[in-house]
């Protein structure tokens, strides 16, 4: 007998074996139990979590002989011929590729047709959003008033897509991701039916990568189960897929908060070496700052992070050697690692100097600031002498003003050009990276703006007010006009600005391609 996947064997069969999507189960239930049955259906959401299935199971309901009902016998020949995809009244059409209006003529045409044995002619379209515009207003008039005996039940991933003039006409339903907690209780489940042995580990690590997408887990148990003979332990699960395991991300976020650098760089050496993906392992890192971030907000609550106890509990404690301020920059240096990454043929560079700002101490390069920032020189005092008139005794003040102090006054108050200061933008990012990388991580995501007297503006894009309030701390900003005062020998102020105008980083970018070809003797060959 041919071996039947995962996938199929387990696919649910009942509305009640429908999983993480009970909020459309039982408005389906209900529907039918009062005979308040749309023409149309829409079912949206991402891969895998069961929309297909949900469509034939109501398909099932409506055809079969003890119907309509909510619980099918899946014995009659209406629910066999439904179950083997051969039933004449129930027609499952891939909008991918019956896409034109041709395909749609043709449906329109069949659709006059009474159905041959139920009680429904039912049209299952999957991946609707594929068909053309042409396609779909050919669809509208049939979709708005269809005959009494034929039903609509559309599937898409991408709901965007879709006219809205034929989403008024359907009832929609929006079906969710499934949590990974939901996910494990559905493998543990087969394995048990299946006579399996999975450590609970490994099947966190699976349903970690489907993604919230019931069917890709069962598809990886399969994939597992067929791979690994006896015995699966959890190398093997991440040796298949590609993962960095859960102790690793740990161990390497430990290194940054104790400011490790060599010990970091060294177990990012060791995970490639093994042949691991480094988009997937960036990825990995994003996913587990955002854990210790849930963690530190929620007092690790398991619900919110979608992880077990156990690892709830690591990352609650892992999260106490954190602030706030330190994850969301973490975010910040990984997803410009990430976005360089695109940018360079070189993928592990970026990771690499992700991890060394992460991980830098900041405490060691403190020591050195003083002697890169250049203190304000001391202004000398007015002398303030004070004598009585000779006519009428009433003092008289007279301010005394240092020669060196009115040379200053009749100085203009900034000499420098904008192009000047932006010739030492990078150089300034770069000083205050040494001193504290928060400030020079949110400071690298604006650019000058204008120059007016001694003031600076400095832009960012409108959604980015985290970065400016930050930066807008007496704290931060002092340690900023200090940077632009050593390099520029001028004091120069700064003030920060939210715009909706473009923010373009070439100077940067510049920096990073110029600090490549120093590090491996490169030369450009072709500016673009």
């Amino acid at each position: 007998m041919p071996y039947t996947v995962l996938a199929l064997k387990w696919r649910p069969k009942y509305f009640d074996e429908i999983i993480g999507q009970s909020h459309i189960v039982d408005t389906l239930k209900s529907a039918i139990q009062n005979n308040r049955l749309a023409h149309a259906y829409l079912f949206s959401g991402p891969r895998g979590v069961g929309k297909t299935s949900t469509a034939r199971i109501l398909a099932k309901a409506l055809n079969c002989k003890n119907g309509p009902t909510v619980a099918p016998c899946q014995t009659c020949p209406s629910c066999v011929d439904i179950t083997n995809s051969r039933s004449l009244d129930v027609m499952e059409i891939d909008g991918a590729s019956n896409r034109g209006i041709d395909e749609i003529r043709t449906l329109r045409e069949s659709i006059k047709f009474s159905p041959s044995s139920g009680r429904y002619k039912i049209y299952i379209i999957d991946e609707v959003h594929m068909l053309t515009t042409e396609a779909f207003n050919a669809l509208l008039k049939t979709l708005e008033e269809p005959p009494e005996f034929v039903k609509f039940i559309f599937a898409t991933t991408q709901a965007n897509k879709v006219l809205p003039t034929v989403i008024s006409r359907c009832q929609r339903f929006d079906f969710r991701r499934i949590t990974n907690i939901e996910i494990i209780k559905q493998l543990e489940k087969i394995l048990q039916a299946e006579k399996i042995h999975l450590d609970k580990e490994v099947l966190f690590a699976i349903a970690k990568s489907s993604d919230g997408a019931l069917r890709d887990a069962e598809s990886i148990l399969d994939q597992v189960v067929s791979f690994c003979e006896g015995k699966v332990s959890l190398g093997d699960v991440t040796s298949i897929l590609g993962l960095v395991e859960q102790d690793t991300l740990f161990e390497i976020t430990q290194k940054i908060i104790s400011r490790d650098s060599l010990a970091a760089l060294e177990l990012m050496n060791q995970i490639i070496d093994q042949g691991k993906d480094i988009n997937v392992f960036l990825q990995n890192m994003v996913e587990h700052y955002r854990n210790l971030m849930v963690a530190k907000i929620s007092g690790a609550d398991a619900k919110l992070i979608d992880l077990s106890e156990e690892v709830c509990q690591r990352l609650g404690a892992q999260a106490q050697g954190l602030g706030l301020e330190e994850i969301f920059t973490a975010f910040n240096v990984l997803m410009n690692a990430s976005e360089m990454a695109r940018r360079m043929d070189s993928q592990r560079i970026p990771l690499e100097i992700a991890l060394a700002k992460l991980s830098y101490d900041k405490n060691k390069a403190a020591k050195v600031a003083p002697s890169q920032v250049v203190e304000a020189p001391k202004k000398p005092h007015a002398h303030v002498e004070i004598k009585k008139s000779e006519s009428d005794n009433t003092e008289i003040k007279k301010l005394r003003v240092p020669h060196q102090e009115r040379i200053i006054e009749n100085k203009p108050l900034f000499s420098k050009t904008f192009d000047e200061v932006r010739d030492v933008w990078a150089g300034v990012i770069d000083s205050l990276a040494k001193v504290k990388i928060s400030v020079a991580t949110y400071l690298s995501e604006g650019q000058p703006f204008r120059i007016d007297k001694d003031i600076l503006t400095v832009a960012f894009p409108k959604n980015y007010s985290l970065h400016k309030e930050s930066l807008e701390r007496k704290e931060n900003k002092t340690l900023i006009e200090k940077s632009l005062t050593h390099a520029l020998g001028e004091a120069l102020r700064v003030n920060f600005i939210l715009t909706e105008k473009e923010i373009h980083r070439h100077g940067q970018d510049t920096q990073v391609v110029k600090s490549a070809l120093d590090a491996f003797g490169g030369r450009v060959i072709q500016e673009i």
